[in-house]
């Protein structure tokens, strides 16, 4: 497996992709290594909470040895409502920063719908939103978090629909969440989101943001769409989430 080349035109201030995923296909040392030639800094998250991979704090102590040795920013990505509980204040405090989103829906019935999953049908997508919104605004208000994730993400079966269900009262609904929460709205390369409007919206509103590739291997450090969008939307370094470093390296 290869990495592909990013495009690091940035513009007025350095680039970062915060939502990096490094799996056993492809050496963390690669990813570093090609990122670094390209001009991005990287990021790396793992999943943590109830039930992942990170689950308390003897994982994640493992899980941030094992970066020590490379020059990243060290990040989590909090899985439910109920993350933080499974570590201590200071198992947290090792952590560069902590990145959430709204992607595992809560439906009527109890159960979790993951958005993302090919297969999900919403039935009501009017309906459904009232809903997404009111969750995006709890997952931001919740837990200590620093980023949020695939902001304004629509499942693939309304994808389409995009400019008519994110009306601009709920971007400015989940938009005054981030800002009152002091939250980072992350631009994702992998779903293109969010839209022009929305990142003015926010920019507008005092929002801070980042970039992230949200991938897994290839694709790690693409921040094409991000770059675009913030020189389309005038963004400059004042407006960016830098993680408070904590580590030694890079």
């Amino acid at each position: 497996m290869t990495l592909d080349a990013v495009s690091s035109d940035s513009g007025d201030f350095p680039l970062a992709d915060l939502h990096a995923h490094v799996g056993a296909e492809l050496p963390l040392a690669c990813v570093v290594q090609v990122a670094r030639e390209n001009g991005v800094k990287l990021g790396v998250v793992e999943h943590g909470g109830r039930g992942q991979k990170i689950s308390d704090d003897k994982t994640l102590h493992q899980y941030v040895e094992s970066l020590d040795a490379y020059p990243v920013y060290k990040g989590l990505q909090a899985e439910g409502l109920d993350w933080d509980t499974c570590f201590s204040a200071a198992a947290i405090t090792q952590l560069d920063y902590v990145l959430s989103d709204a992607l595992t829906f809560p439906d009527r019935d109890g159960s979790l719908v993951r958005l993302w999953r090919p297969e999900v049908h919403i039935e009501d997508a009017e309906s459904f939103m009232d809903g997404y919104v009111d969750f995006t605004v709890q997952v931001m208000g919740s837990t200590p978090i620093d980023i949020i994730a695939n902001f304004t993400f629509l499942p693939a079966c309304i994808a389409d629909q995009y400019d008519v269900l994110w009306t601009r009262d709920r971007m400015e609904k989940v938009v005054r969440a981030a800002v009152e929460h002091g939250l980072a709205i992350e631009i994702n390369d992998r779903y293109r989101i969010p839209s022009p409007l929305c990142v003015t919206l926010a920019c507008d509103a005092g929002a801070r943001f980042c970039f992230g590739s949200n991938q897994h291997g290839d694709g790690i450090g693409r921040l094409d769409y991000p770059v675009r969008i913030a020189q389309e939307c005038g963004l400059e370094e004042k407006d960016m989430f830098v993680p408070e470093r904590k580590s030694r390296n890079g």
